[in-house]
C-alpha cells in the first residue's frame, strides 16, 4: 500500500494469506483464507480463497458488503454463484450458509463499516456440520489492526 493522502495501492500477490476459518472434513483440513488489500475503520477490501467443500455459517456484517465470485463457485443458501456473480448485502443483512464448490472459490469482498461477522443461526449450522460429519476447528488467530477488537464469529 502506498501514499498518505494519495491512493493506497495493493497487489494481491504482495499480501500474505491469513487462514481465518477451519474445519476437518474427515482427515482433511478445509479453510477460508484471506488477503487484506485494505483494512481501515471504514473500509475492508479482501481477496478470499475457500477450499473445496468449505462451509461458512449463515451470518451478516455490521457493514454494507459486496462479494464478487472470481473463480470456482459458492452456493449461498440454495443459489449457486459462479464466476462473475455479485452478491450485495446492506448492513445487517444475512446470507448463507455458504458452501464452496468442488474446486473451491476465489472471491473479492468489500465491506464499508464494521467487517466482523455476526452469526445468524449457530444451532442450525452446528446441526448441518454434524449431519455432514464435519468438525469445526477454533478460529485461527489473525493479524488485525489494534482498533479491530474481538472477533464476533
Amino acid at each position: 500500500m502506498s501514499g498518505a493522502g494519495g491512493p493506497r495501492i495493493a497487489r494481491v500477490e504482495d499480501v500474505a494469506w491469513q487462514e481465518v476459518k477451519a474445519q476437518l472434513h474427515g482427515e482433511r483440513r478445509v479453510s477460508v483464507w484471506e488477503r487484506y488489500l485494505e483494512w481501515s475503520p471504514g473500509l475492508m477490501v479482501l481477496y478470499a480463497r475457500y477450499d473445496p467443500g468449505m462451509l461458512v455459517e449463515r451470518h451478516g456484517h455490521l457493514s454494507n458488503h459486496v462479494v464478487y465470485v472470481l473463480q470456482g463457485q459458492i452456493t449461498v443458501g440454495d443459489v449457486v454463484c459462479s464466476p462473475s456473480t455479485s452478491i450485495v448485502l446492506e448492513e445487517g443483512a444475512v446470507f448463507g450458509p455458504i458452501e464452496a464448490g468442488p474446486d473451491g472459490a476465489l472471491l473479492l469482498e468489500i465491506m464499508t463499516g464494521d467487517p466482523r461477522a455476526v452469526p445468524a443461526d449457530r444451532e442450525g449450522f452446528a446441526a448441518l456440520l454434524a449431519q455432514r460429519g464435519i468438525s469445526p476447528l477454533p478460529n485461527p488467530p489473525i493479524e488485525a489492526p489494534a482498533w479491530f477488537g474481538t472477533r464476533t464469529d
